[in-house]
């Protein structure tokens, strides 16, 4: 089953989650940055995932671009997900900051809705890995998080 990944990424967060998603379909996955993603790259996909840091409480321009582009129904019969990097919501935060994020939220379910607007089957919950700050890095487990995640998308044995 063909498997691809499209990401963005600013300080490497949300690229290492994108790659541990890959490992999980390899050998037949492709992760590819958003900006270097080409229409070529959904031929015969049949699993996409999807992920941005969240910035602005929304997805990367990038990726906003990267979905904006995929024609209408293109992904038609095609199982997705998507994902976001975000950052650590803790008492460091401070509290309007903390209420701003629970009100606007992250970047994955906005990149799930515009997959399932394309004719995606969301095939898993969007899902959020953790960041230390704004740069990173990953809280400890997420990787193994993100490839437990991805994992539901795998048919059963």
């Amino acid at each position: 089953m063909k498997t691809l990944i499209v990401y963005d990424s600013f300080h490497g967060n949300t690229e290492k989650v994108a790659q541990a998603i890959g490992a999980v379909f390899a050998p037949d996955v492709t992760v590819v940055k958003a900006a270097n993603a080409t229409p070529e790259h959904l031929l015969g996909v049949e699993h996409l995932f999807v992920g941005s840091p969240t910035r602005a409480f929304r997805p990367s321009p990038a990726i906003t671009q990267y979905l904006a582009g995929i024609p209408g129904s293109a992904l038609a019969g095609v199982k997705a997900a998507a994902f976001d990097t975000r950052s650590l919501i803790d008492d460091t935060i401070p509290g309007f900051l903390r209420l701003m994020m629970k009100w606007f939220g992250w970047a994955a379910p906005k990149i799930a809705k515009r997959l399932a607007a394309r004719g995606a089957t969301l095939a898993l919950a969007s899902e959020g890995f953790t960041v230390r700050g704004s740069e990173g890095p990953l809280v400890e487990g997420e990787l193994e998080r993100a490839a437990q995640w991805a994992s539901g998308m795998q048919p059963s044995p």
